[in-house]
């Protein structure tokens, strides 16, 4: 039976917060494309509040119905253009004093104005597919794109599963959850940690594996490939004779100590027998949902160790961590962000039980 941690200990609430746990070596946006909407989210006519990457933001559609995502605030008197701004003519309109904004930034109309200001304000380059509006949070013009995720327009997936949860921790510690090989067991009842193979490529990466567990009586044993693309989306396809699902992990930064996790959980429907989709749903919501609560609970009260004690099955930490580097400032030092070497003689002792 997989361990369990009890949940009748101090209310997490109460817990005295160490200070080390919104303590990070490395800046707390990495470089890459983020989901910050679902296209329904944003329908035609209306401006939507975001905040994300410590910033004030909002989403609106220009009169093509093309998604933009610009700063919150007028530069004209500092009016939030998501409180009580409109779209007008595929521009969002200041509530205070009328200054429209186009999809670019740029100031299109000032009231009473000579000449129109020539001022902006700033934004990202978006992306929509997949049924996601995308934002590039880096410096300059993105020299990669997030790849069409199929499974979001594929008659033979049910709709998604929308599950949406923030913790104070770094988005990259979200992101070691998948190669975190040990948490398997503890976490989501696999009898033994999975052997997992992580193979890096430029801004992307991907992990196969396996996971097995008993659910409601059934065994399932799925074999599992997690496509990353970048820091902030990961694509994980689990497959096997009972239940397929493709899970679109989204991870983004909200501010300096605070990131989000939206999944996306999409059921193959059964293909002779489609109207056991309810039930299938109930029985992953039951059986899942509670396992990242979980997760999320513990995520709160971590603190981020530089150099974890690893033992010997435990790889996929460490090449994440060096592969996710990339996503970072050249200026900031490799070793700070994944110098982890040293945990090899420490394996060794743990591993052969040495002083």
């Amino acid at each position: 039976m997989p361990l369990r941690r009890s949940h009748d200990s101090l209310p997490d609430h109460t817990l005295p917060r160490d200070p080390r746990a919104d303590e990070y070596p490395m800046p707390p946006v990495p470089y890459g494309w983020y989901a910050v909407l679902r296209s329904a989210e944003l329908r035609p006519g209306r401006v939507v509040s975001l905040h994300y990457f410590g910033r004030a933001l909002i989403a609106f559609r220009g009169a093509d119905g093309q998604p933009a995502v610009r700063d919150a605030h007028c530069p004209h008197y500092g009016a939030h253009l998501g409180v009580g701004g409109k779209v007008v003519d595929g521009t969002v309109e200041c509530p205070f004093h009328g200054w429209r904004f186009g999809t670019d930034g740029r100031c299109v109309k000032a009231p009473f104005a000579v000449r129109t200001p020539k001022v902006s304000i700033g934004g990202f380059p978006v992306r929509e597919h997949s049924g996601l509006v995308f934002v590039y949070a880096g410096p300059g013009e993105p020299s990669w794109e997030v790849p069409d995720i199929p499974e979001a327009a594929a008659r033979d997936f049910a709709k998604p599963i929308d599950d949406t949860c923030r913790a104070r921790i770094h988005v990259q510690e979200m992101r070691e959850n998948i190669v975190d090989e040990s948490h398997f067991h503890f976490i989501h009842g696999q009898s033994e940690p999975p052997v997992q193979d992580l193979r890096p490529n430029g801004p992307f990466a991907e992990v196969r594996g396996r996971i097995g567990r008993r659910v409601l009586g059934w065994d399932i044993n799925n074999t599992f490939d997690a496509f990353m693309y970048g820091p902030g989306v990961m694509v994980v396809r689990s497959h096997g004779p009972v239940l397929s699902v493709t899970a679109v992990a989204l991870t983004t930064p909200v501010d300096d100590r605070t990131s989000e996790m939206r999944m996306l959980y999409y059921l193959r429907k059964p293909s002779r027998l489609p109207f056991l989709v309810p039930l299938l749903k109930l029985v992953f919501r039951a059986e899942a949902l509670g396992e990242v609560r979980e997760e999320v609970r513990i995520w709160d009260h971590k603190i981020h160790q530089p150099r974890p004690v690893l033992l010997p099955h435990e790889k996929g930490i460490r090449a994440l961590r060096r592969w996710y580097a990339q996503f970072y400032p050249s200026e900031v030092p490799a070793e700070q962000l994944s110098d982890i070497n040293s945990c090899s003689e420490v394996e060794t002792r743990v591993g052969t039980g040495r002083d």
